[in-house]
This record gives C-alpha cells, structure tokens and sequence, in this order.
C-alpha cells in the first residue's frame, strides 16, 4: 500500500466551497468570480493536446515505457479553474512562487507532449501553487481514515480482507498529514470565491494525493458536489509520479 504524489513540485492544492446560487449559461464549463470558462476553452485545449500528440501508427517510433494519456475535460476544467483562483489569491495576498514548475517536467509527468498547451497551463498552475503557505501537518480523523482504506479497497491499492486498524500505520504518515493540512487550509482560504461547476462535471475534485493506481487518496471539491446530471465519466486519472511511501 504506497501512494504518489500528485506532482513532486506542487506543495499545496486548491480547494472550493461553492457559495449559494445557481448560475447556468449554455456554453460554459465552469465560473470562478465573474470570469466564464467557456466550453469551446476546454475544447481548445483538448484538441491542442491531440494534436501534438497523434495516436501512434504502425511505423511511428515509439518511446519504451511512455504511455501517452491526453487529458480528459474535467482535468482540463480542473486546471483552468484552479489557475484563476490562484492568480486572485495570490495577487490578494501577495504570495509569491517559492518554486518553478518547468513544462517538460510537468509533461514527462502526465504523458504528454511539452509542446502542448495543457502541459504549460499546468506547470503554470503548479508554479503558483508553490507560493500559497500551507500550515503544519493535520492528523486524519478515524473517519477520514476509514474513509482513505475504503477508497484505497476500491482501487484495489488495499486488500480488501484489510481492517481500517491493519492499514492506518502504513497510510498515516508525514505525507497524508500534508496533504490533509492543504486541503483543509486552502479551502478554508478560498471558500470566499463564488465558484460554480457545469453539473456535467460534478463531482469536480482536485487530487492532492493518490494511491499508486491513480485513485484519488486525498482530494478536495471544486464547486457544488455531485448532482444527478450526466457527468464526464471519460475522464482520465492524472499521470502518476515516482511512488513515495505514504
């Protein structure tokens, strides 16, 4: 049972608290503030991403061991949003980069081409992130950790014969505890933006630590939870990073 960062240079990740009401325009994915992400920017970036990086053909060359894993669109959301609640928070508060996240890392990470958008938006995103200050190391509950074996069952990361007991010292450790203390304090600092999610998105959840399988270990909400629309169930999980025990 080990888990993964998300991204070995991004420290913190950004939660949300949608404040009430409902806005819904045709066209648009996601709002944060009074900015729109339109559908058509989602799309835009997916198919930027598809065309750097092709399918492979039978004579392509291909590299031993990569797998190219283009983003899905609640990713691409995801990432957009995140971005615009940096950027506010940081000009805000007047945080600044502790860190630079460089786009052909980032893209060796998620599989994909340095050349394509997504992979830049996304070291940009990470850049940002470096510079929110997290707090010290939170405890999980025992239902947070029931909560984690559960998951980690569903991945097939735990066995699922595994007590919450049996589990908890391999899963309680230094990096659970962060992952913890940056949900927790970035949502609280943010829970101020009116952010709302297309509800073909929902749930909308920002990874901040996962099981070696991808699944999401510790995450936090972006926008309303859950609703009874059709949502994007195509999306891939984000490319795993050099496991790290948990």
């Amino acid at each position: 049972m080990r888990a993964r960062r998300l991204v070995a240079v991004a420290s913190v990740a950004v939660g949300l608290v949608a404040l009430s009401g409902c806005r819904s325009e045709p066209g648009v994915a996601a709002y944060v503030g009074d900015h729109r992400i339109t559908e058509d920017a989602v799309t835009e970036v997916i198919d930027d991403a598809r065309a750097k990086n092709p399918a492979p053909t039978e004579t392509a060359e291909q590299v031993p061991g990569q797998q190219v894993r283009l983003p899905g669109r609640s990713e691409v959301v995801s990432t957009l949003v995140l971005g615009q609640v940096c950027e506010r928070i940081s000009a805000a508060e007047n945080y600044r980069p502790q860190g630079q996240a460089e786009a052909a890392q980032v893209a060796q990470q998620l599989g994909i081409s340095p050349e394509a958008r997504y992979a830049r938006q996304v070291a940009e995103l990470y850049t940002c992130l470096s510079g929110i200050p997290v707090g010290s190391p939170v405890a999980p509950t025992e239902q947070e950790l029931a909560d984690l074996v559960a998951a980690g069952k569903r991945a097939g990361a735990v066995p699922a014969d595994v007590t919450v007991e049996q589990a908890a010292p391999q899963l309680d450790g230094e990096q659970l505890r962060q992952a913890l203390a940056t949900r927790n304090a970035l949502a609280e600092a943010v829970d101020t933006y009116d952010v709302t999610v297309n509800p073909r998105y929902r749930p909308l959840e920002f990874p901040v630590l996962s099981f070696a399988g991808q699944a999401v270990a510790v995450g936090v909400p972006l926008g309303e939870p859950g609703s009874d629309a059709v949502t994007d169930v195509s999306t891939p999980r984000p490319a795993q990073t050099g496991p790290v025990d948990g």
